[in-house]
C-alpha cells in the first residue's frame, strides 16, 4: 500500500516491513489519515514518521486517533531511559536490548506503540524491527503445518536472564513471582493472517525435549530477524515510530547506558487475544 496526496505521503522502506510517512504535523493530528494508518501498518508493520517534533500531548492526541490509547499508570508518556532519575525501573527494560514482543505475559498483548526520540546516543541507540507475519509466510508450507499447533510457555524471567545471567536471589524471587504464560507459537489472527509469537520472553515449547526447544526457538528467531524481515531506524531527535506489536518484533541496538539516550512511549490497548 501507498498512499500518496498532496498533504499525506507514504513510501516503502523495504519489501516486506517498514514505511515512511511525511505529511504536516496539523494533517496527523487531526485524525483524517487513521484509517490509512492503521492499514498502512497492517501492511509494513513499522511506520516512520520523520522529524514530526511531537511534544508529549501532541504525541498523546496522534496515538488517540489510531484507537484506544493506554496510559502507563499515572503518566500519560513513558521514558525510556536508562537514567534511574529518570526512570526508576531502568534495570528491568535492559531486556529490550533482545529481540522482544510487548505483553507476552498478558491475555490481550498491545496493539501498537508510538516511540518518539528526545535525546538520541552518542552511538548506537537505532531501534530494529522485524516482521513476524512476512517470516510465516515465506516458511515453506511442510513446516509450517509441524509448527502451527505448538505452544510456548513465556517468562519474565527468560528476558531477564539475559542481561543477568547470575542473579541473586532476591532479583530472582522478583522475576518469578511475575510467573508463566503459555502461548501459541503461531498466531491464528482475527483477519486470517498468522505470524510467529518468539522473542527473548520464550523459555521453552510444550511437550519438547529441552534441547530440541531450545535449537528450535533459536533457528526461529534467526529465521525471523533476517534481511529481508527487517529493518533499523537510526534516530534523528523529533522522529517518531509506530509498530504494530501483534506482527513484530523490536529491540534496541546497544548504546553507552550512561548517555542521556531519551525516548517517549505512548502505547494502544490491544484489540485482539493471543490465540
Amino acid at each position: 500500500m501507498q498512499v500518496s496526496q498532496q498533504s499525506f505521503r507514504s513510501e516503502a522502506i523495504k519489501p516486506l516491513i517498514g514505511a515512511t510517512v511525511r505529511a504536516d504535523k496539523e494533517v496527523l493530528l487531526s485524525g483524517e489519515y487513521a484509517q490509512d494508518i492503521r492499514a498502512l501498518l497492517a501492511e509494513s508493520g513499522v511506520i516512520v514518521f520523520a522529524g514530526a517534533q511531537f511534544s508529549d500531548e501532541e504525541q498523546v492526541r496522534f496515538t488517540k486517533t489510531l484507537g484506544k490509547w493506554m496510559p502507563e499508570g499515572d503518566r500519560e508518556v513513558y521514558p525510556i531511559s536508562m537514567d534511574k532519575t529518570v526512570n526508576p525501573n531502568a534495570d528491568y527494560i535492559k531486556g529490550a536490548f533482545y529481540w522482544h514482543i510487548d505483553g507476552t505475559m498478558d491475555r490481550v498483548p498491545l496493539f501498537a506503540s508510538l516511540l518518539s526520540c528526545r535525546r538520541k546516543a552518542p552511538a548506537g541507540g537505532n531501534t530494529d524491527f522485524c516482521n513476524t507475519y512476512s517470516a510465516w509466510e515465506a516458511l515453506p508450507g511442510a513446516e509450517q503445518e509441524t509448527l502451527k499447533d505448538l505452544r510456548v510457555i513465556h517468562s519474565f524471567a527468560a528476558s531477564q536472564m539475559y542481561w543477568n545471567p547470575e542473579p541473586s536471589d532476591a532479583d530472582m524471587a522478583v522475576w518469578e513471582q511475575k510467573g508463566e504464560a503459555e502461548l501459541p507459537l503461531v498466531w491464528l489472527h482475527d483477519s486470517g493472517r498468522r505470524s510467529l509469537v518468539l522473542g527473548c520472553t520464550a523459555d521453552r515449547i510444550v511437550g519438547m525435549d529441552p534441547a530440541a526447544s531450545r535449537v528450535l526457538l533459536n533457528r526461529l528467531r534467526n529465521w525471523a530477524t533476517q534481511e529481508q524481515f527487517s529493518m533499523s531506524h537510526d534516530w534523528t531527535v523529533g522522529d517518531a515510530v509506530l509498530w504494530d506489536n501483534t506482527g513484530t518484533m523490536h529491540r534496541a541496538q546497544p548504546y553507552p547506558l550512561d548517555c542521556d539516550r531519551l525516548m517517549h512511549r505512548t502505547k494502544l490497548e490491544g484489540e485482539e487475544a493471543f490465540s
